[in-house]
């Protein structure tokens, strides 16, 4: 049983170490994560191993995996971390300039596309030495994801009852088909609209409940011929089927009509607009770090063009 003058020895930059190879399931993640190389890493978990007298985590062909020790320590390094992360560290100063962290938004295919290069672009100016990392979690993993530390703020449209929000600006939706289709002009009726083959985005957010209901209410069922779960694949499917069609979100119809593969066709309904929020949880609604991460987003995803957002 270890001591106090045991923990004495006990390096507290171990513990992040810890932390991050639980999170990650990674060295090299969680060296990348941590600002750290591949020999620290390796030299850090050694000494961890020899502190707990045990190996604590073991190679899988997916990278680390934590062996029944460090699954008991987990929560306890975790109640840690949390504790000076809350309680220690949010009340010192953050200065993005000096700063090296990651930042981990939660965010669809959409918003890497559309959102993530500006994001990118401010971050290299005003925070050059951090790093920037998305996660694609499902729609009800969101909240235990932010509140967990996982990542700091997520992007995207819906209710998350738990969770702090903004609204950024609202979406439009438009339509889109192959540069190849010779039969949807400069415009679609409602009854064309009815008679086309549809790809729909079978996402759990409150656009596609807008749009639905839209429909509905205009009394127009669309025939959906496939499903995908991912923005991006639609323009190759368009290409490859010109006698679809889609219905996206305008700022990424924007960013798909430059490629010249498909062109934007306005709804044969007017059709609601949906928020586009950024989301946190109450336990980091003080970290300084997030605070200033909040107001990066904002103030650069307003400064967006009009048709990008």
């Amino acid at each position: 049983m270890k001591d106090a003058h045991d923990l004495q020895r006990l390096d507290l930059n171990l513990l992040f170490v810890f932390d991050a190879l639980l999170r990650e399931g990674s060295v090299t993640r969680a060296g990348s994560a941590l600002g750290l190389s591949q020999s620290a890493m390796s030299h850090s978990l050694a000494r961890l191993r020899t502190f707990f007298d045990d190996p604590l985590f073991v190679k899988t062909h997916r990278g680390v995996a934590p062996t029944a020790k460090a699954e008991m320590l987990g929560p306890i390094v975790l109640g840690v971390m949390e504790t000076l992360r809350d309680e220690v560290f949010s009340q010192s100063s953050f200065d993005p300039k000096r700063a090296r962290r990651t930042f981990t938004f939660c965010m669809t295919d959409m918003g890497e596309l559309v959102f993530l290069p500006p994001l990118l672009a401010r971050l290299k100016v005003e925070a050059p030495h951090c790093v920037l990392r998305t996660l694609q979690v499902p729609f009800e993993q969101i909240e235990s994801t932010l509140g967990s530390g996982e990542a700091d703020a997520s992007l995207g449209s819906g209710t998350h009852e738990g969770l702090f929000h903004q609204d950024l600006f609202h979406h439009g939706l438009v339509c889109i088909v192959s540069t190849k289709n010779k039969d949807v002009k400069n415009s679609i009726t409602p009854e064309q609209f009815a008679r086309l083959s549809h790809i729909g985005v079978a996402l759990a957010d409150s656009a596609n409940q807008y749009f639905n209901s839209a429909l509905d209410n205009a009394r127009i069922q669309r025939t959906v011929k496939v499903w995908t779960s991912h923005h991006l694949f639609v323009p190759l499917l368009l290409d490859q089927h010109p006698e679809y069609i889609a219905t996206v979100p305008d700022a990424l119809g924007t960013v798909f009509a430059r490629h010249k593969i498909v062109r934007i066709v306005p709804p044969p309904i007017a059709l609601p607009t949906f928020a586009l929020r950024q989301y946190w949880h109450p336990r980091f609604h003080h970290d300084r770090a997030g605070r200033w991460l909040r107001t990066l987003i904002s103030e650069t995803l307003s400064e967006l063009p009009a048709n990008m957002r």
